[in-house]
């Protein structure tokens, strides 16, 4: 499949997923939170899509390159917060598995695509 889009890629529509799943979770968390850890979480997620899609926008790999690099610290920075939340007991972990399951889908994902794209660049 040619990918015409950063729309098209799996691993921003997973990222997509993602952030439906952190929405759908932090709704759980107290209300004090809202501008605590609630605001903090759903930052980290959305940064992690719209770094994929503004990198795959971009017009050259090292750019490309350092947004996917930004993403992946998006998402290990969501990956904390999970464990935070759970920590708090604003989430127990089962609740906290498919979103655990997707991140590191993503990550391996994020990964891959860095590779392929540091080695497509040494070697042009």
């Amino acid at each position: 499949m040619k990918v015409n889009s950063y729309k098209d890629l799996v691993v921003w529509q997973k990222a997509m997923d993602l952030v439906m799943e952190i929405y759908h979770l932090s709704r759980q968390f107290p209300k004090e939170e809202q501008y605590g850890l609630t605001n903090q979480i759903r930052r980290a997620v959305v940064s992690i899509p719209s770094n994929i899609a503004e990198g795959r926008s971009r017009h050259s790999t090292p750019e490309y390159m350092h947004f996917l690099s930004i993403a992946q610290g998006s998402l290990a920075e969501t990956e904390t917060q999970i464990y935070i939340a759970i920590k708090l007991a604003y989430i127990n972990e089962e609740q906290s598995i498919k979103a655990l399951q997707l991140r590191e889908e993503i990550s391996k994902m994020l990964v891959s695509i860095y590779s392929k794209l540091r080695f497509t660049n040494q070697n042009s």
